[in-house]
């Protein structure tokens, strides 16, 4: 079965199971890439989901596209806490900014999980725009 997915009110693409999955791929693989490395390359999956169906499907490009820039700016906000946090004199503000991103990494991408599953996209908050 397929859903229309619709744009300033206008049909962009009938979107399938086969688009939803990939969709959702997209957006667990960077939880999943989050705890096993750290929270270090949580943008690997989202940019290998864009390279492979960015192509064949607008609904799974746009949804790969927007996770991996998110977690481009998550990844840096982390980083970024990781460097105050190793100075020690600003500990204070480095650890909330690494929880932070863990929170927000994880909120968004879970919502964008659902959207998906519904046939919508999620807007997320924080974007760097490389991928499109």
């Amino acid at each position: 079965m397929t859903q229309n997915m619709y744009h300033n009110g206008m049909i962009v693409e009938s979107v399938s199971e086969d688009d939803r999955t990939w969709a959702k791929i997209a957006h667990l693989s960077a939880i999943i890439a989050m705890f096993v490395s750290a929270s270090s390359l949580s943008f690997i999956g989202p940019l290998i989901v864009w390279a492979l169906k960015k192509d064949s499907s607008q609904f799974v490009r746009k949804a790969a596209a927007d996770s991996f820039n998110f977690n481009i700016g998550m990844w840096l906000m982390s980083i970024l806490g990781w460097i105050l946090t190793f100075t020690l004199v600003l500990a204070v503000i480095g650890i909330p900014l690494i929880i932070a991103s863990v929170v927000l990494t994880l909120w968004h991408h879970i919502k964008a999980f659902l959207a998906v599953d519904k046939g919508r996209l999620h807007s997320y908050p924080f974007q760097f725009k490389i991928l499109s």
